[in-house]
């Protein structure tokens, strides 16, 4: 079956799920450094996590069901991947790299995060990608290395910028993990990685010796975390499904400028040339990134899965009901697509994730 070259929806709703979420993170980081003048870095991170899970469990037993599909059995690995990776090892990076390191530079570092999680989507998951974005990238990694070079020491490069680099290496293996469940509820995939994640954080912390602070501290951090880590993890989940990872990960870029506007209006940080040149880089990568646009012929190929939809709104979900599912309102059920080639501009979503060459006509979508 062919179709014409009628657009789909605009992916204007990937875009604001994207940004919310960056801009959430963002935020969070200042306010997360304030608060390790309260704790150590692994019990931070321990709280930050619980509260992301406790406000998100809230969320996700509030939600209508019939609207998102359930996570399943097959979910379980990469989601057990994103919580190792993006819920234990990352955010605890990130703190103790947040010690020695000024928020504001902090971060504008984090936008290696979009670099890490574009790197991995092409090249481990194959996903598509062209000379703009690349050069977009290259832009990013420039300001992020102009970043890590202030308070260097002998080595050249500070231990925390490093920590935070490693940090995003982290997070980019999360999110391309978490890409792979991004069918599935958002709410819920968030909150059992904010729940397992906080647990083992706050054990080790605990065991090490930390002491909880009082009763104010820790709901403040579990705050900071519902929002910084919890709602925003549950924005990007949403953004993964409309437009991929590696777009995903580049509006997501825009997180560390919202944390270094924070930054200098909450702790006064001083604004250096190097901090000057180094925006100047990300925010040129980061526009390349926005004003991307992707179209050619392309072929879906059969395929039978579930998520949620609204037929009105997307002309790849045209298909019959039984009486246990109604096409008047987003809904999630088991449902096939028949084959259809078209050309349109398009991201690669949930139903766009094909190859980019000579073949793309003979080979069905991964």
């Amino acid at each position: 079956m062919t179709e014409g070259s009628r657009p789909p929806p605009a992916p204007s709703a990937g875009i604001v799920f994207a940004t919310l979420a960056a801009v959430l993170f963002g935020a969070s980081t200042p306010f997360a450094k304030l608060l390790l003048g309260q704790m150590p870095p692994v019990l931070l991170a321990g709280l930050l996590y619980l509260g992301s899970g406790a406000g998100l469990s809230l969320l996700y037993l509030a939600s209508r069901r019939g609207r998102e599909a359930p996570l399943t059995r097959s979910d379980a690995p990469w989601l057990a991947g994103a919580v190792l990776f993006g819920g234990v090892l990352a955010p605890v990076l990130l703190l103790i790299g947040l010690q020695t390191t000024p928020a504001s530079t902090s971060a504008l570092l984090l936008n290696l995060e979009g670099v890490s999680t574009a790197l991995i989507a092409w090249f481990v998951f194959r996903e598509g990608f062209d000379r703009r974005i690349a050069v977009g990238m290259l832009l990013i990694v420039a300001g992020g290395v102009v970043l890590s070079w202030q308070g260097a020491g002998d080595t050249g490069v500070s231990l925390g910028a490093l920590a935070i680099a490693a940090a995003c290496l982290c997070w980019g293996v999360d999110n391309n993990l978490t890409q792979k469940v991004s069918a599935s509820n958002p709410y819920q995939g968030a909150a059992i990685k904010g729940a397992v994640a906080g647990a083992v954080n706050t054990a080790v912390a605990l065991g090490l010796g930390a002491h909880l602070p009082s009763g104010a501290v820790v709901a403040g951090a579990m705050l900071v975390g519902f929002l910084g880590y919890g709602l925003s993890l549950a924005f990007f989940v949403l953004a993964l499904r409309h437009i991929g990872t590696a777009r995903t990960g580049a509006f997501f870029s825009t997180a560390p400028f919202v944390g270094a506007l924070v930054a200098l209006a909450l702790l006064r940080e001083p604004v250096g040339l190097l901090f000057a040149g180094a925006t100047a880089l990300m925010a040129v990568g980061v526009w390349l990134h926005l004003t991307e646009r992707h179209a050619h012929l392309h072929t879906h190929f059969g395929q039978a899965h579930t998520h949620a939809h609204a037929h009105e709104r997307d002309h790849h979900h045209h298909h019959d009901h039984g009486p246990e599912a109604t096409p008047t309102d987003t809904h999630a059920h088991p449902h096939v697509h028949d084959t259809l080639q078209h050309a349109h501009a398009h991201y690669p979503d949930i139903h766009h994730r094909h190859g980019h060459d000579d073949r793309d006509s003979e080979r069905p979508e991964g």
